[in-house]
Parts: C-alpha cells; sequence; structure tokens
C-alpha cells in the first residue's frame, strides 16, 4: 500500500516540547487520553478543532479504543488517514476499520458524524498540519470548514463509503496491513466502494498479482506502471485484468521480451491476447513501452486497436522495422500526439521520408520529440529539417546520442529558430569534437561551442541549448550525457527616439 510519509507529527513536537513549547489544545488532548473512557464518553460535546489533535495523538500513541469511537463520531466528510501513516500498523489500522465497521452497521449515522470517505492515498499532510497548528495565518473560518473534495457528496445513511488508495505492489510491500484492508474491503462490497486510482507493481511475482488484482475493482484505475521485466506470457496472464481496466489513462510497461523458447503461433496468441485489450481501453491518452520486443514488425496490430487518439507514445529501445514506421507514420490515432519519444530504436538504414511523414502526421500537435540515441545521420535529419520547422508547438526537442556534424547542427539550429515555444533543446557534441579514436577534446568542444553561439547571435533570437558528450567525459557512460550549457542573450537596445 503506497501512503504518504509523515511530515512532523504532535508526537514529535511532543518529544520536543522543552524548544517548542506545548499550546493549550495539545495539552487537552493529552489530559483528556490519559482516561480512554472519559475521552470516549466526551467526544459527543468535544468541539470540533479538538478533533483532528486528539485523533493524531490517539493515533500515535496507539489508543486503539479511542480512534475505534472517534472514527463514529468523526465531524468531517473525509478522513485522510494516508497523511498520518508512514509504516502501517496493523492495530490502529484494525481500530479504525473497527469503528467503520460499527458505523455501517448502523441504520443512521451518529449525530455528529459526517465521515463518508477513508482516503489512504499520498494525501492528508495539510489537513493534519493545519489543524495541529503547523500552518500559520489559517482563519478560524477556514479551520471550520469542511473538506471540499468530497463536501458536495449526497449525505444519507445508505449511501457506500468510499475507500481511496493507491497501491505498490511488490515484495517488500505485501504487509498484511494490505491484505487485511483488502479482505475487509472484499466482504462489504455493497456498502464499501473501493477506489484505487493508481497501481504500480514492482518486482511482484504474476501469481501473487493475479492474486491481488482479482480481489481488487479495476474499473477506477487510471494510471498503471508495470515495473516488472515481463515475458509475453506473463503479460498475456495480465492481460485480462487491463481489460478490466476500462478507465485507465496512462499505461507504463517496463522491458517487455519474448522467451526465445516461444513457438511462433504461442507467441502470436500471447500478442492477441494483450493487443485486444485496448479494444476496451476507451480512455487511454498515454502510452509507454520499453523495449517490446514481441512488437516488432507487429506495431501496426497493438495501433489498430486504439479506440481513442493518443497525447503520449513513447516506444524506446527495441529493433523496430521499417513496416512497423510505415503504419506509425499513418496511424490516425497519433495525429493528434503532444509527445512522442523514439529514442533507442535504430533507424540508421530506415528512409528518411518515414520519419518525415510521421512528423509531418503531428506537426499541429507535438510539443515534446525525443530521438535519442537513434543512429540517424547527417543526411537523414536534413531530410526532416523541413518537416520539425513546420512543428508549431514544440517545446522540446532532444536528439543526443546521434553522431552529427557541426554543419548540420548549424542548420537544425536555423531551421528550428522560427519556433516560438521552443525552450528545451538537447543536442549531441559535434562529431568534430572527437579524435579518431572517440575520445572527446574539451578543447575542440569549447571553440565549436563559441562558434554555436555565433550562429545564435546571427539568428538573433535569445536561446539555450544543451550539448551531451556521449561517452561521458567523466565517466565513460554511455547512457549519461554530460551536459555543457550553450547560451547566447539578445542584448538588443531599444532604438533612440
Amino acid at each position: 500500500m503506497e501512503v504518504s510519509r509523515l511530515g512532523d507529527s504532535l508526537s514529535e513536537r511532543v518529544r520536543m516540547n522543552v524548544q517548542t513549547p506545548l499550546r493549550l489544545l495539545e495539552l487537552a488532548g493529552m489530559n483528556l487520553l490519559r482516561d480512554e473512557a472519559s475521552a470516549i464518553a466526551a467526544l459527543e460535546f468535544l468541539p470540533t478543532e479538538l478533533f483532528p489533535p486528539l485523533f493524531m495523538e490517539a493515533f500515535y500513541g496507539r489508543h486503539r479504543e479511542t480512534l475505534t469511537a472517534m472514527v463514529q463520531a468523526w465531524p468531517f466528510v473525509r478522513l485522510p488517514l494516508g497523511g498520518l501513516m508512514n509504516v502501517p500498523h496493523m492495530g490502529t489500522l484494525k481500530a479504525v476499520l473497527d469503528g467503520l465497521n460499527a458505523l455501517l452497521a448502523q441504520k443512521v449515522h451518529p449525530r455528529r458524524c459526517k465521515l463518508r470517505v477513508l482516503d489512504l492515498r499520498n494525501t492528508g499532510q495539510y489537513f493534519w498540519s493545519m489543524w495541529s497548528g503547523d500552518k500559520d495565518h489559517v482563519s478560524s473560518g477556514s479551520l471550520m470548514a469542511p473538506v471540499t473534495e468530497d463536501s458536495s457528496r449526497k449525505e444519507h445513511a445508505m449511501a457506500p463509503l468510499e475507500v481511496f488508495i493507491e497501491l505498490c505492489l511488490s515484495e517488500a510491500a505485501m504487509d498484511e496491513c494490505l491484505l487485511y484492508l483488502l479482505l475487509w474491503v472484499a466482504r462489504r462490497k455493497d456498502s464499501i466502494h473501493l477506489c484505487c486510482k493508481k497501481l504500480k507493481i514492482e518486482s511482484m511475482p504474476i501469481e501473487s498479482t493475479v492474486q491481488f488484482l482479482s480481489m481488487m475493482p479495476l474499473d477506477c484505475l487510471q494510471e498503471v506502471q508495470v515495473n516488472c521485466t515481463w515475458q509475453l506470457a506473463t503479460l498475456a496472464r495480465f492481460a485480462p485484468f487491463l481489460g478490466q481496466m476500462s478507465n485507465v489513462q496512462r499505461l507504463l510497461f517496463s522491458p517487455l521480451h519474448v522467451s526465445p523458447s516461444e513457438e511462433q503461433e504461442e507467441q502470436q496468441q500471447q500478442m492477441d491476447q494483450f493487443t485486444s485489450q485496448f479494444l476496451r481501453l476507451h480512455h487511454l491518452r498515454d502510452l509507454y513501452l520499453e523495449t517490446p520486443s514481441f512488437l516488432q514488425g507487429r506495431l501496426d496490430q497493438m495501433l489498430r486497436c486504439l479506440k481513442t487518439p493518443l497525447d503520449t507514445l513513447s516506444i524506446t529501445h527495441f529493433l523496430l522495422m521499417e513496416s512497423d514506421l510505415t503504419y506509425l507514420s499513418q496511424c490516425p490515432n497519433i495525429s493528434q500526439l503532444k509527445s512522442l519519444d523514439l529514442s533507442g530504436i535504430k533507424l540508421t538504414n530506415f528512409n528518411p521520408k518515414l520519419l518525415k511523414d510521421l512528423l509531418e502526421n503531428v506537426a499541429a500537435t507535438i510539443q515534446e520529440l525525443g530521438l535519442d540515441e537513434c543512429g540517424i545521420m547527417d543526411s537523414q535529419l536534413e531530410a526532416i529539417l523541413p518537416a520539425l520547422s513546420h512543428c508549431s508547438q514544440l517545446s522540446s526537442f532532444s536528439i543526443r546520442g546521434n553522431p552529427l556534424s557541426m554543419a548540420i547542427i548549424e542548420k537544425l539550429l536555423c531551421h528550428t529558430d522560427g519556433l516560438p515555444s521552443l525552450t528545451e533543446e538537447f543536442y549531441p557534441a559535434p562529431q568534430e569534437s572527437y579524435g579518431s579514436q572517440g575520445t572527446l577534446h574539451v578543447g575542440r568542444l569549447a571553440k565549436l561551442k563559441a562558434e554555436l553561439i555565433e550562429i545564435m547571435r546571427t539568428l538573433g533570437r535569445p536561446r539555450i541549448i544543451w550539448l551531451s558528450s556521449s561517452p561521458c567525459l567523466h565517466c565513460g557512460d554511455d547512457t549519461f550525457y554530460h551536459m555543457e550549457l550553450v547560451t547566447y542573450h539578445c542584448n538588443k537596445r531599444p532604438p533612440r527616439l
């Protein structure tokens, strides 16, 4: 369960009372909790402003009976419990859920209770810090106001309680708290609505992943990130769950591979299982695929299943075939792309017209373009410069790690000079910066930087570009670039009247 990290808690402030004197409000809460029976009896008459600090003290002091009673009298629509949980504790979680059990069993809510939402997400710090006095200049009116996120929800006795959560499924995070919570929700489907908008899967065996996904309502998910190195067969097992994520907007998959032992027919069947699920994803806007080797020669099969135009498409680090790039350049569902990343896809031997057609297809909307380490040569870049110059919305362009000459980088600067939104430019150090053994010469690079500044001065527009050496000048790593800043500030004086 992914929950927030705790800020400055009330308990920490209590331990530091020599430096920070306790307020009367805090002292009153501490005194009240010395006798839990008295604290519970006083809840009906407790001022609203005492509830959050008293709840915090009960939570960190693990006063379970008081927590259970406070949940049943909670005077706010939302209980942002995630803002208090650094490491989930089974005892305090059970105490809160016991309070909810008692609340759900009642046909009519207690007089003071307005609770409709249990929030276990990475939120709520402001709520707790505000009520514990950590925020300055907060008016009494804002302190008394209910949480606005869900305040418009119609309140009635039979309305389901909503539980918001963000999940990170990994072997390290699979503690008993998460399992207990999911089982608790599963047994109360008629009175509890679990809403998980973000899901991460990290180093989790597929058997365990399937177990947890089977217990979750998946139609609330909006973002799914898989940080595992999955084989195509594993992806096929995940596919039926993907199809249930009907409202997902953002999908991210780390390296995806095909097992060399699999037969061609078996691979195709698994591919069909995965790509067919995209027919159900009517809200998908952003798609990220890293090293999807199973898509080689079959990219069209997946793209044809897209039901809506994408805003972001990132397909990186795999061997694209010319037929794949041909279909990509014509695909109607990418004609409105705002971000395109093809980094790590070797384009050296491809007809540059295909990349030109692709840029023309997205020219009206593209804002971010990544072509790092694509093996693009001078002649190929020159062929696409006219199309690139028509990408009027382009704000970020990266073409690092490609063997480009100083002459073509000068042409690139000229063709992109008229793009009004372009503010982030990442280029490779010119090939003239390197010696015969591929070693970067600092002196040569400095001279070329001066020439680039002169080119920008001639063009007459303020500009900042970054040059990246590969391998890195300092560590020799091909992946991490040493960034050299090249900047020109236009200092034109206004004409004299």
